[in-house]
């Protein structure tokens, strides 16, 4: 690992923006990423609601084969997601985060050139499913950079604005750039494509053009010529280091749900529930936009309250309960006529979305239980968020005609209480908590 400090524990500038930024737990050198990693997002996430609609309406996909492209697509998010962070270490995160931005870019060209305009089901499925490799290599390179870089006391709140910027772009404002293209400016969903191209182009470009920061233009580790042993840490300690295996465990948990609920829930809200489609998608508006704020919340909680009982309480207890009310206080409202169901629906969802960033401390975990090896130890943690694109929906596939709805929303919700007992067991590994020495350095590694 390199040992010499970063730029970025250097004291901040007396009273000055850089002052500002680091009393906020934003590391002043890597600003440009985190807008850069916004605007790439939103780009991300223009198709996230409108590439099913497109693909069964004007190129003859089932329903089905739409969701078989969208599996595949998270396949990939996972493997990448599991390989970016190792990758990082061996090439540095710049590098990775200029090959995912470039695999990104050329895929989704071929993508709208090729494909789409051949209607070819096989070339769609190449191009698609390769770009998947694309936005994780980008965003979790950056992860690492920051966890390689950032001041150690602080870590958990510079983790928690990368998810601010994070889900501000997917799918928040991606979703509502596409509602614009599509209901304000006239735009078909082909032209929508477009404008999600032109998107991520110029964050890759704000990101990799705009941070100068030196420790992340190198590699991470101080043999990177060993490539199959840097590349295989990640898996050794998945196998080698329980602690290992439970975050990359409740990572996937903290996901699982969300993925699945886009798969049943607006069936559940027509059928059940008797709302609409729109109403459904307003929900998953509601949960993402109070998560924002809450995910640099929870950053900087976790860092004086503790990582670990921040993840149990906030993050996997809260989710457990609010999952449950998601479906039980609507059916008991609409059972008894309440008027307002819908909107006390909402609030529950805002609860929802307040857990969902609960989980936020986690990943300062995985970087501890390794910290001479921040990518690899990354690893770990990236697999399971790759795991849950993919699992949710998988899950629903298998179970949904035995459970039903009711059933699916029960087996979340215990899902995150298996996820607070193994929380529970990541105690002891926050510096200055539980027993555990401060490091010697304010540098992680």
């Amino acid at each position: 690992m390199i040992s010499e400090p970063s730029n970025l524990d250097s004291p901040p500038a007396a009273g000055g923006r850089s002052g500002l930024l680091e009393r906020m737990g934003l590391p002043r050198p890597l600003l440009w990423g985190f807008i850069g990693l916004t605007l790439f997002m939103i780009g991300d996430g223009v198709e996230t609601n409108i590439l099913t609609p497109y693909l069964t309406g004007e190129h003859g996909f089932s329903i089905p084969l739409a969701g078989t492209l969208i599996t595949v697509y998270g396949v990939a998010v996972a493997i990448a997601a599991f390989l970016s962070a190792s990758l990082s270490d061996l090439w540095g995160p710049r590098k990775v985060m200029l090959i995912g931005a470039s695999i990104w870019v050329v895929f989704e060209l071929f993508f709208l050139l090729v494909a789409l305009n051949s209607s070819n089901v096989v070339l769609v499925f190449i191009a698609y499913g390769l770009r998947g490799f694309g936005y994780p290599f980008f965003a979790y390179g950056f992860l690492v950079w920051i966890s390689a870089t950032a001041n150690a006391k602080r870590l958990a709140v510079a983790i928690g604005w990368f998810y601010v910027a994070f889900s501000a772009g997917l799918p928040t404002l991606g979703a509502l750039t596409a509602t614009a293209s599509l209901e304000i400016f006239g735009l078909n969903y082909y032209q929508t494509l477009w404008i999600s191209l032109a998107l991520v182009i110029l964050g890759a470009a704000v990101a990799l053009l705009g941070v100068k920061e030196k420790t992340g233009r190198a590699p991470l580790v101080n043999n990177p010529e060993q490539v199959w042993k840097t590349m295989s840490f990640g898996l050794r300690l998945l196998t080698s280091n329980r602690k290992a295996l439970m975050v990359m465990l409740t990572r996937t948990i903290n996901s699982v749900p969300t993925y699945g609920m886009a798969v049943f829930f607006p069936a559940l809200f027509v059928d059940r529930f008797n709302w609409s489609v729109g109403q459904f998608l307003i929900l998953t508006t509601v949960i993402y936009a109070v998560n924002i704020p809450f995910n640099l919340f929870f950053g900087a909680l976790g860092d004086k309250l503790g990582w670990s009982k921040t993840v149990v309480w906030f993050g996997a207890i809260l989710c457990a309960i609010s999952m449950a009310g998601l479906y039980l206080v609507p059916a008991w409202a609409i059972d008894h006529g309440l008027s307002y169901a819908y909107p006390l629906t909402l609030l529950i969802g805002a609860v929802f979305g307040i857990g969902l960033a609960g989980f936020v401390p986690l990943s300062a975990i995985a970087v501890s239980l390794a910290p001479e090896h921040p990518g690899a130890a990354m690893a770990s943690y990236n697999l399971g968020i790759g795991a849950a694109v993919f699992a949710g929906p998988l899950l629903v596939a298998l179970l949904y005609t035995t459970l039903g709805a009711a059933g699916m929303v029960y087996l979340f919700a215990a899902l995150y209480l298996v996820a607070a007992l193994m929380s529970h067991s990541l105690r002891g590994t926050q510096p200055g908590f539980n027993g555990v020495s401060a490091p010697a350095t304010e540098h992680v590694g």
